[in-house]
């Protein structure tokens, strides 16, 4: 099992910059891979980024190619998103997960274990 913890959320104006740190105990992290989800009010939850377990591969979504980056520190079962040139449709409940499935994975189903969340808004 892998508890996981998300924190790094806040307020930003438009344009501006935050980093998400997701902390892992239980399970040993670099046995999984991990990923980043959000989700607005009245939307679903939207794949975003995610990072195989060596830190090797990354795959982002489109809405946030160029603007956000995945990272983790397996030595400290850290994980990180770093969000930057932020907009207002980025503002949402941000959720960390992690995954035991081998590949590229980008569907909520494909992950078993959750945050649970932290709140970004972003104003204009």
């Amino acid at each position: 099992h892998v508890q996981l913890v998300e924190s790094g959320g806040g307020l930003v104006q438009a344009g501006g910059s935050l980093r998400l740190s997701c902390v892992a105990s239980g399970r040993t992290f670099s046995n999984v891979a991990m990923g980043w989800f959000r989700q607005a009010p009245a939307k679903e939850r939207e794949f975003l980024s995610t990072i195989s377990r060596a830190g090797v591969f990354t795959t982002y979504a489109d809405s946030v190619k160029g603007r956000f980056t995945i990272s983790r520190d397996n030595a400290k079962n850290t994980g990180f998103l770093q969000m930057n040139s932020l907009k207002p449709e980025d503002t949402a409940v941000y959720y960390c997960a992690a995954s035991r499935k081998p590949g590229t994975n980008m569907m909520s189903s494909d992950y078993e274990y959750w945050g649970q969340g932290t709140q970004v808004t972003v104003s204009s």
